[in-house]
């Protein structure tokens, strides 16, 4: 290898590594979704709290009572590696489903399972309101399915 052949394999790769660098999703990104937030209805009310972030890793729980389709649950957490950031579902307390980080923006966030049955995205953002909105969405046999909860802060 000549010198200019060394010098273009070092700039390439010191291309890779900032860019790489640059890209790196960190769990910070997501602070604006810690706290307890709530969507209260007549019928229905859904809590979701969220902690963290804290080393690589946010915790959350999701608690639903609804007055005809009973109470529920679902174990949340969202971790850092070195991929990027993954959004771990664990509803019931059944074993917990990755869903890897698609977009990364101000306030919002989109997760993706291609692969699972539904839902397969999973997203996150915060409305000009200051609501948070959860959002999952897919397909069920074909058809392309939706549910979203507008989330108000409650205050400790």
């Amino acid at each position: 290898m000549n010198t200019r052949s060394i010098a273009l394999l070092a700039l390439a790769l010191s291309a890779t590594v900032f860019c790489n660098a640059a890209n790196a999703q960190k769990i910070d990104q997501l602070d604006w979704m810690t706290g307890t937030w709530a969507q209260v209805k007549e019928s229905e009310t859904v809590r979701e709290s969220w902690l963290g972030p804290q080393g690589k890793l946010m915790v959350a729980v999701n608690l639903r009572h609804s007055s005809r389709r009973g109470t529920a649950f679902e174990f949340l957490r969202i971790t850092e590696t070195a991929a990027g950031l993954s959004y771990f579902g664990s509803p019931q307390g059944k074993a917990p489903v990755e869903f890897k980080v698609k977009e990364i923006g101000e306030k919002k966030v989109t997760f993706e399972n291609p692969t699972h049955d539904f839902p397969q995205r999973i997203l996150y953002w915060i409305a000009t309101d200051g609501a948070m909105h959860a959002r999952i969405e897919g397909s069920i046999q074909g058809k392309e399915r939706a549910m979203e909860w507008r989330f108000e802060r409650e205050e400790n």
